[in-house]
């Protein structure tokens, strides 16, 4: 487990170091992402036909190197003892989002991965992770014979692939009402967990914020596999 926190933290600081540039800028976007296998965390919840997911957390490492802070002040005091909880996250991403009749989903560039968000309550609900699993040239893009009640829209592609072979997420979501957009958001995480009586950093579940296409705050709560707006 911990080996697979560790990926998952190390691709999403890779991503965020690439990604750091200008303001997002709304793009129509179509996934388009193989992905690695070498590289794919594998605390996900597996996309078969008729199965029912099982939710899992994108979780944190066991450890994470601080972020140093610039324009420290000098000091002739003696160096104190550094402090070992892990410092916020801060940078940006590339993602994709899509809103259904109840939810929508997000692709996370980093982990190639589709984030579910179900909604159960006004301004929060369940988060459920997905590997993203569409190949190009090899899957097709939506099924010509489903077709979308007026009004309403079958996703493409990546999203259309798991809402199709997974009856629990179509069920939960319904239809599509928007088209897949492409931006870069901010983003952030902020690792959980304590520091022990010996000093000695002790991980735990965190959180995530993420961002909208209109700037809504997502956050994205390991600890019981739930998002709220506002990030609070």
């Amino acid at each position: 487990m911990r080996l697979r926190l560790v990926i998952l933290f190390s691709l999403i600081l890779l991503a965020i170091a690439a990604c750091d540039g200008p303001p997002p800028t709304m793009v129509v976007l179509v996934v388009t992402a193989t992905p690695d296998a070498s590289v794919m965390p594998t605390a996900v919840a597996t996309e078969t036909a008729g199965s029912t997911p099982e939710s899992t957390q994108a979780s944190i490492p066991a450890t994470v190197t601080p972020t140093p802070t610039e324009n420290a002040a000098p000091t002739s005091a003696p160096t104190p003892t550094p402090d070992v909880f892990p410092t916020p996250t801060v940078g940006q991403i590339q993602v994709a989002e899509q809103l259904f009749q109840r939810g929508r989903m997000f692709w996370v560039q980093p982990t190639q991965q589709i984030w579910v968000l179900t909604i159960t309550g006004e301004g929060r609900g369940t988060w459920t992770i997905y590997p993203d699993t569409f190949e190009d040239g090899v899957d097709p893009d939506l099924d010509p014979a489903l077709v979308a009640p007026e009004g309403l829209i079958q996703p493409e592609r990546g999203f259309g692939k798991l809402w199709r072979n997974n009856p629990e997420v179509r069920e939960a979501l319904g239809w599509a009402t928007t088209p897949e957009f492409g931006y870069v958001s901010d983003y952030e995480y902020h690792p959980g967990g304590r520091v022990d009586a010996q000093g000695q950093y002790v991980a735990a579940p965190g959180y995530h914020i993420l961002y909208s296409l209109y700037r809504e705050q997502f956050r994205f709560n390991e600890v019981d596999s739930t998002w709220q707006l506002g990030g609070g």
